[in-house]
């Protein structure tokens, strides 16, 4: 920190800190789409603007093993039309998970780990985005991913079980998930999630801090929540005391 920087911090008269939030969860207790959207939109009705552009993750462990298939494209269908996006699953039979990540959502808690890449879908391995335009190059040995060409909106990499380094700009409508930290050195312009397996500890790194959302081991802040002096500049962001704080770099 320079002299200035010092003189500034000892001078300042409050301290400003992001406010905390927990993602969402929607616990399925059955497979009636019908009986789902009658119920939810009471809900929403009751407080629309707590669910507008609101990530949400549904929850499986409700249901029996037994319980068979989940109507994914209905029930994504259901969530975006009331203005919640949709972003990953928690529980349920490995069909499920199947089920969900064809609809594009993230398979989250102890079910994270990926099968192997034998078995495993093109774009939906580990660290590899879905479109063959942008490059990655895992490093097992250090639990790392680093991808070396601009993510573009609709892309998606995971880095599971590690580090995320991107060095190059990451477009709007982008994602960004890491089990551990994420590292941007170019303008973050999409979404990134940190502690995807609530790693408390993770940390999110950009040198151009302009993301649409952005949330650590769960806690999140969409971007206009996010104080404008903080926006365009390079960022660290972090958890204190399950606060979400992000602070210039």
């Amino acid at each position: 920190m320079t002299a200035s920087a010092q003189t500034l911090a000892q001078a300042a008269a409050f301290e400003l800190k992001a406010a905390g939030f927990t993602l969402p969860v929607i616990r399925l207790l059955g497979l009636d789409m019908d009986a789902v959207a009658e119920q939810l939109v009471a809900k929403v009705e009751q407080a629309p603007d707590f669910f507008r552009n609101t990530p949400v993750v549904i929850d499986l462990t409700g249901l029996t093993e037994t319980a068979g298939d989940v109507q994914f494209p209905q029930l994504v269908g259901l969530l975006r039309g009331y203005g919640m996006i949709p972003f990953g699953v928690r529980g349920g039979t490995q069909a499920q998970h199947s089920a969900a990540e064809a609809m594009e959502l993230a398979i989250l808690g102890d079910a994270l780990m990926r099968r192997a890449a034998s078995a495993a879908r093109p774009g939906q391995d580990s660290g590899q985005p879905q479109s063959p335009g942008t490059e990655g190059r895992p490093i097992p040995a250090g639990g790392f991913t680093l991808i070396t060409r601009p993510v573009r909106s609709g892309q998606r990499v995971y880095a599971s079980g590690g580090d995320l380094s991107v060095v190059a700009a990451v477009s709007a409508g982008a994602e960004l998930m890491a089990d551990g930290n994420i590292h941007v050195y170019g303008a973050l312009r999409g979404r990134a999630l940190a502690g995807m397996k609530g790693d408390t500890d993770a940390r999110i790194f950009c040198q151009n801090l302009e993301a649409e959302l952005v949330s650590v081991a769960g806690h999140y802040r969409v971007s206009e929540n996010i104080p404008n002096e903080l926006k365009g500049v390079p960022v660290q962001i972090f958890l204190d005391q399950k606060i979400l704080r992000i602070e210039k770099i």
